[in-house]
């Protein structure tokens, strides 16, 4: 009787071709084009339900932090440069009106436009471009970020634009937007490289940036307060790059980015002999540190959107807001 053996040949054409497959899955994960969890791979970083949804839970907690100046209301809604802008108001706040903010009004956020960023791994972000009934007919720019599939989206940047400002976008074929890589070689300036390049310039008004009231008037303003009778004041300015301040910047349609980016300021007034320093309001006097004697450092963080375009033109600022985080007497 004649032994058939095609069973156990298939069996081991079987055994190599899942070998194979196996090892072919390795290496493809391996270069980074298969990731389980989706880690590398190209996606939304939201549905606009979503999106919507974070928008909703921002001003719910914005707004009961406001109400009774508690920052822990809100500390899960936001991060980086607001985080510390907002941490700072309402510390004031709390200090100076334990009971509660008597000036509350609840903020109110509306004809909300979202774009939605489509990009490959961590954090993954979008912006929210809203009406609101504070800052006049400004619109209200919101750059929301989370780090993990688990956490809680959380604001990174606020700033508000004039009207008419905010540039169209560069769109895919579903509407989603494009993130252009901090490095980016081809604008005006690369967003990983605008933090320092802007306080370059509040040094020494070198470009690339373009005239206007966070830039040369600013500087200008500067010049003017710097030697006053009785009274001199010093300004430090230095970069905001890591962590929860890295640059966010989108592609827009014409070929250049928005970039959203963060900076840290000081001013130390100090008075001459036989003067003093100009009594502070209540909530600088709140993030005061030490005994005023002759010269009051105030701390600052800012958050500026810029309009950053190919190589080869100015970058505009289109807003910057900028908030105390502390002081300290001497």
């Amino acid at each position: 009787m004649t032994r058939d053996r095609s069973r156990p040949r298939l069996r081991r054409r079987d055994r190599n071709a899942l070998v194979a497959a196996a090892l072919t899955a390795l290496s493809l994960t391996a270069s980074g084009c298969v990731v389980v969890r989706g880690e590398r791979e190209v996606l939304p970083a939201a549905t606009r339900a979503e999106a919507a949804k974070a928008l909703r839970d921002f001003t719910k907690a914005y707004n009961a932090a406001d109400k009774t100046y508690d920052a822990s209301l809100d500390a899960g809604r936001v991060t980086g440069a607001l985080a510390d802008i907002d941490g700072a108001r309402l510390e004031a706040g709390r200090a100076n009106h334990p009971e509660g903010n008597p000036a509350h009004t609840p903020l109110e956020l509306t004809d909300a436009r979202f774009t939605i960023v489509e990009k490959a791994g961590w954090p993954r972000w979008f912006l929210a471009d809203a009406r609101a009934n504070k800052g006049g007919d400004a619109r209200w720019l919101l750059v929301f970020t989370r780090g993990s599939r688990d956490a809680a989206w959380e604001v990174a940047y606020l700033t508000l634009v004039a009207p008419g400002e905010v540039p169209a976008f560069k769109k895919d074929e579903d509407g989603h937007a494009e993130a252009v890589p901090a490095d980016s070689p081809e604008l005006a300036v690369s967003p990983s490289d605008l933090s320092r390049s802007y306080v370059s310039y509040l040094k020494d008004g070198k470009a690339p940036f373009a005239d206007g009231t966070h830039t040369s008037d600013w500087r200008e303003q500067r010049e003017k307060n710097a030697n006053r009778p009785g009274l001199a004041r010093q300004y430090i300015d230095g970069p905001l790059a890591e962590g929860g301040y890295a640059p966010l910047a989108l592609r827009t349609a014409d070929g250049g980015a928005l970039v959203f980016f963060a900076t840290h300021h000081y001013e130390k007034q100090t008075a001459a002999a036989g003067a003093s320093v100009p009594t502070p309001g209540d909530d600088v006097l709140a993030l005061t540190s030490g005994e005023i004697k002759q010269s009051l450092t105030l701390e600052f963080v800012s958050n500026e959107v810029v309009l950053d375009p190919r190589k080869g033109a100015e970058v505009k600022m289109l807003g910057r807001i900028q908030g105390l985080t502390g002081a300290k007497g001497e």
